[in-house]
């Protein structure tokens, strides 16, 4: 039998990034379930869908151990947040909480899921799918889940956002910038282009049919 091979490791700057990413993604869903109106228990399937889908699905594609299963500390950031939210209620948040909580985790974990499939050896034009994958998947099962329109059906920055994010990551790592300095541009570009979007109404073109 061959010898397993060394599971890659990351600067823990990259770890923290991935922390704070599901954190807020997480949050971003209790919000929506807060929103709605739900039970503690949908906020916390809520906070744990939208923190850890995208990681989850890259992990599957990269060949990676779901970075989860065998740990407690993610599930128990997804559940904090949800009780976080449910105990402060939605009221003391403004009204666009969701959307600036979601573009903190986009840039985040955009960058982080395009670094750990880096660090898989996946090659740079998937890695980068995997970052936008990592930033994305979350919300659009979280917004399924809820009944409203996908963030794939609306033409706000959002996707285009994580690419950003992901392909910046890529780019400096390739050039050979220190990972942790690629990450923090990386992440703080993503969340730039996405806030401006959200302050100023930016949009993609549609299709004119």
């Amino acid at each position: 039998m061959a010898p397993a091979l060394p599971t890659p490791t990351l600067p823990q700057a990259l770890v923290l990034l991935d922390y704070f990413g599901i954190a807020v993604f997480a949050i971003s869903g209790a919000l929506l379930a807060a929103e709605k109106r739900q039970t503690l228990v949908t906020f916390i399937f809520f906070a744990v869908v939208t923190g850890v889908g995208g990681g989850t699905l890259r992990d599957l594609l990269i060949g990676a151990p779901v970075f989860w299963v065998h740990t407690n500390a993610m599930l128990l950031i997804c559940m904090g947040a949800a009780f976080a939210v449910w105990v402060v209620r939605s009221r003391h948040f403004s009204e666009r909480a969701l959307l600036w909580f979601d573009a903190l985790g986009l840039g985040a974990y955009a960058t982080y899921g395009a670094a750990k499939a880096t660090a898989w050896g996946v090659a740079p034009v998937p890695a980068f799918a995997m970052g936008v994958l990592t930033a994305c998947a979350g919300g659009i099962i979280r917004d399924v889940l809820a009944g409203q329109p996908s963030i794939l059906m609306r033409p706000e920055l959002y996707v285009t956002a994580a690419a950003l994010s992901s392909g910046l990551f890529v780019g400096l790592a390739l050039l050979g910038l220190p990972l942790p300095l690629a990450a923090l541009a990386a992440a703080s570009a993503g969340f730039a282009l996405r806030g401006l979007a959200i302050a100023r109404g930016w949009s993609l073109p549609a299709y004119p049919g």
